[in-house]
Order: C-alpha cells, then sequence, then structure tokens
C-alpha cells in the first residue's frame, strides 16, 4: 500500500522530530492516539505530515472512494428564540420581518414537489420556536412517511430536541422514543458548536450544553439508530478545546457506535456578532480534517461541505483523511450563503460533482443516508442531452 510506504518514508526521516515519529508509528501499527498528541498535532504538525497520516487512515477503510447523496432541504424557521454570537442565518423573534415561518402544508408542498425525482433523504433543521412543538414535528414526520414511505427524515438537533422535550415536560429518552415512533430516521450533526462550557458560554449560551447534545445522542443511538457529529472550529476556541471536543465524541462512539460521520464546520464571519474574528486559513481547515481524521480512530466518515469550504478546497480535502463532500445543491440551502460561504449561490450537477471527485483521482459513490451505495460512478458516461432538473437538487447533510 503506497500510503504505507508514506509513512515509512517519516519514519525513517532523521529530521523528523522523534515524537512525530512515535505518533506516525501508532497510526500505521492503528493504534489510538492520546488527548496530549491530538493537542500536539494542532501545535507542532505541518500539513505534509498530517496528509501523509490522514490520507492513509483514509486509504485504510476506503480506498479512492467518495461519497454523495441526493436530498433536499427544508428550513421550517430562520427566528429562534436563541442568540448565537457565530450565527448569520437565524434572526431572533424581534426581527420577525426579515424572517419566515414554514406551516406544515407549506412543508408538505416542499415535499411533495420532489415526488417524482430520486431523493432519499430530507433534511430538515432551522430555528426553535414554540409553536414548533412535539406535536407539530411529530405531526410533520408522520405525514412525511405517509406521503413517501421510503424517504429517509433525517431531523432537528438536540438544540431543537431540547427545548421540544423541556417544553413538553418529557425526558431525553422517552422524546427520541416518540420522535422515531412519529417517523424520525435518523439526526444530522448540527448544534454541537464546541463542547467545552468555557467557550460555549461565550458564544451560544442560552441553548443546550455540550453534556446535553452527547446525552440526547446517545438516548438516540440506545434505539439502534444512527446519527452525525460536528465541530464548529476557528473562532475563539483553543487548540485544546477542539480536542476536547473530539475526545468526548470519541468516548461516546466507543460506547454507542451510532455516529456515522463527522463534519467539521468552517466559522465563517459574515453577518454576524463575532464578525471581527479573522477565518482560518485553508491550509489550517486541511490540517482540521487530518487530525480529525486521526483522532477519531471509530468514525468510519470524515465529512467536507464543498459549498461552505469551496470546490477547489473540497477536493484538497479529499487527500486529508474526507472521504465525502456532501452532494448537489442549490440557493434554496440559505445557511451557507448567509453565513458568507465561499458558494454564494451554490449549484452543481451530479455530472459536475462526478467530475469534480474524478478530477483528483478518486472514485465517486452516490449513497444514501446509511452509505448504501445507490451509483458507482466511476465508469459512469453521461449522455450530452441536457439533463432532467433532479441533477440539480439542494443537498445538505
Amino acid at each position: 500500500m503506497q500510503s504505507n510506504n508514506q509513512i515509512q518514508v517519516l519514519l525513517n526521516d532523521t529530521s523528523i522530530a522523534e515524537r512525530h515519529k512515535n505518533i506516525a508509528q501508532k497510526v500505521l501499527d492503528n493504534q489510538r492516539i492520546s488527548f496530549d498528541e491530538g493537542v500536539y498535532l494542532y501545535q507542532h504538525a505541518n500539513l505534509p505530515y498530517l496528509g501523509v497520516l490522514a490520507n492513509h487512515i483514509r486509504v485504510k477503510r476506503h480506498g479512492n472512494n467518495t461519497y454523495f447523496n441526493k436530498n433536499f432541504h427544508i428550513e421550517p424557521t430562520n427566528l429562534c428564540v436563541y442568540d448565537c454570537k457565530f450565527c448569520s442565518y437565524s434572526r431572533l423573534i424581534k426581527q420577525k420581518a426579515e424572517g419566515w415561518e414554514y406551516t406544515m402544508e407549506e412543508m408538505l408542498d416542499m415535499v411533495k414537489a420532489y415526488d417524482q425525482q430520486p431523493v432519499t433523504e430530507v433534511h430538515i433543521v432551522g430555528g426553535v420556536l414554540p409553536q414548533y412543538d412535539m406535536e407539530f414535528y411529530m405531526n410533520l414526520f408522520t405525514a412525511i412517511k405517509s406521503h413517501r414511505p421510503n424517504l429517509h427524515v433525517k431531523a432537528l438537533t438536540p438544540v431543537e430536541y431540547n427545548y421540544i422535550f423541556k417544553k413538553a415536560k418529557i425526558d431525553y429518552a422517552t422524546g427520541m422514543r416518540m420522535m422515531k415512533e412519529a417517523g424520525l430516521d435518523s439526526m444530522p450533526g448540527g448544534g454541537a458548536e464546541i463542547f467545552h462550557p468555557e467557550i460555549r458560554e461565550q458564544i451560544a449560551k442560552d441553548k443546550c450544553t455540550g453534556e446535553q447534545w452527547l446525552q440526547i445522542h446517545k438516548e438516540w443511538h440506545k434505539l439502534g439508530m444512527r446519527s452525525n457529529a460536528t465541530m464548529l472550529y476557528g473562532h475563539i476556541e483553543s487548540f485544546e478545546h477542539r480536542v476536547d471536543h473530539l475526545e468526548k465524541l470519541r468516548v461516546l462512539q466507543d460506547e454507542t457506535k451510532g455516529f456515522q460521520a463527522f463534519i467539521p464546520l468552517k466559522f465563517r464571519n459574515q453577518d454576524n456578532q463575532m464578525s471581527h474574528i479573522e477565518e482560518s486559513t485553508v491550509v489550517e481547515d486541511l490540517r482540521n480534517y487530518a487530525i480529525s481524521r486521526i483522532y477519531l480512530d471509530n468514525f468510519d466518515h470524515i465529512k467536507a461541505y464543498w459549498a461552505m469550504i469551496g470546490r477547489s478546497t473540497a477536493q484538497l480535502s479529499l487527500n486529508f483523511g474526507v472521504d465525502d463532500i456532501d452532494g448537489t445543491l442549490d440557493d434554496t440551502t440559505k445557511i451557507y450563503s448567509m453565513a458568507g460561504a465561499e458558494e454564494q449561490h451554490p449549484a452543481m450537477s451530479t455530472k459536475q460533482l462526478v467530475e469534480l471527485i474524478k478530477s483528483v483521482g478518486k472514485k465517486p459513490l452516490e449513497r444514501d443516508t446509511l452509505y448504501n451505495i445507490i451509483t458507482d460512478y466511476e465508469h459512469f458516461e453521461f449522455a450530452d442531452a441536457p439533463k432532467p432538473s433532479y441533477y440539480a437538487l439542494p443537498v445538505l447533510n
């Protein structure tokens, strides 16, 4: 395996620090690195070194396989009872003139608009409002499943569930069981931000704690269900805070094995209360992907959102531990563009996405939410005729 040879080169390089070599040997031997070693990588490891280690893990797990899916995104509202300092998307209730609130009927109409299109998932996440309560979402999930039983419902974060369950006066275990019975199939990874209370208190003071976020995912996993995880990086957190976040995820994954993918989310500073903070560089973005891949040895997938970081950085990330770059998008996914993403009007056809993956020597695979392969595009030939509209579906994972 070529990645093995690259690590051997590192181990034989007399200019490489001994601690770098010890970590490289651990990766080669499939051994877990420690908290202190994770911090050390953030503090001292350069990008080429991290790329060798992260790519070794990626190749060992997935070869050249690179995953994407086709889904559509419903954002019920951008009004919110919370005031997160980093958020460019939501508007407080007092700013109602700038917001939207979809009714259940409007959201069902959005689902029905995709009836003749080969989507496999609907992703639902938005702001937190009192009227979007337990009954509302249970009825919504049930209605979606009644209309299209095979459509995978991936919906709401622990931020929303914590609020909903508290309002309903039920515990997490009961609430997650009821959501599953109503039609919820999996949970996205949002709302994690940074778990450490020192940072969370400053950037997301009022919403669920890191411990509550983890507990809600734990209860979901105990039902035999899957979810994703995220980390918002590149703002006021230290490297120790990042590793603390990764460590908490790794510990829970050891216990439940319920997480599918980890998605590092780059802080964007457009139109929010933290606009004075400079954004991380592309080099730091790639370092963060690589260290995440190295540290989270019990996570199957590391995902990058191409619309958030840009197409070229997404391509680069595929050599730094990332094996999933999301999917085709259009500008109905407002969270990206409002936060100052690289792609202000994100849209990519399936053909474009496949070509983007192939052009860096990777194998494009369309998957469903649970990573079952739908189409292998490695040798797929696209016709020259105009493509149906479903080749530019809004997708967010």
